[in-house]
């Protein structure tokens, strides 16, 4: 789902110029399309140089490591899903209630085809940052940042998403869990898929809406 990206640079710094903002988008933009073709593991920063057509000096110029560049594509999907919710809250606006929740928590909760990469990406991620403490504290800073930006939506936009004696944070992160888990086991759509995401609808919703 996951909310703003990660600032990863001084917010005294000044702005980067045009030129590698643009160098940026686009080494952000091949290195998406490698890591869904072909996986995380299998993507190396060369790879990624030669299919935006820059040196590793470009590459490090603008990131750290190939990991610093996934947790960035992360960020941005994270983006986008925040920014969708926030639509969709304000088109349910004038629903009752508990329709309201429930086509919100249906919303979080299902895969649309083009993110199934992203989910497996994701995952794949997960173990490789598993084996690795400086990768799990990464992956752990952008988990709080997503959780943040959700709890920034349910407390403007959905705040009957927030159970009783429940906080924001603690209801976006409850949220974030298990729409992780149960993305995992639906990426592969079909009728089971299906059965578990209405069943995991039925029950969130129930417990998070009015």
């Amino acid at each position: 789902m996951n909310p703003p990206p990660v600032d990863r640079t001084d917010p005294a710094a000044p702005r980067p110029p045009r030129r590698r903002v643009h160098t940026r988008t686009r080494l952000l933009a091949a290195a998406g399309e490698l890591f869904l073709a072909t996986g995380f593991a299998r993507t190396s920063i060369e790879d990624v140089c030669a299919a935006a057509g820059y040196t590793r000096g470009a590459f490090y110029s603008n990131f750290r490591s190939k990991e610093d560049l996934l947790l960035a594509l992360f960020d941005d999907q994270a983006a986008e899903r925040m920014a969708e919710l926030e639509r969709l809250a304000t088109a349910c606006g004038a629903l009752e209630p508990r329709e309201r929740a429930r086509r919100l928590v249906e919303a979080l909760l299902r895969v649309e085809p083009a993110e199934t990469g992203w989910i497996l990406l994701f995952l794949e991620f997960r173990l490789v940052a598993a084996r690795s403490e400086a990768l799990t504290g990464q992956i752990a800073e952008h988990d709080r940042t997503v959780a943040r930006a959700l709890a920034d939506v349910l407390e403007r936009a959905l705040p009957e998403l927030v159970p009783p004696g429940a906080d924001a944070g603690q209801a976006a992160v409850v949220v974030l869990a298990a729409r992780e888990g149960l993305l995992a086991r639906t990426a592969a759509g079909g009728a089971a898929a299906e059965e578990l995401l209405a069943a995991a609808s039925a029950v969130l919703s129930g417990l998070l809406g009015p």
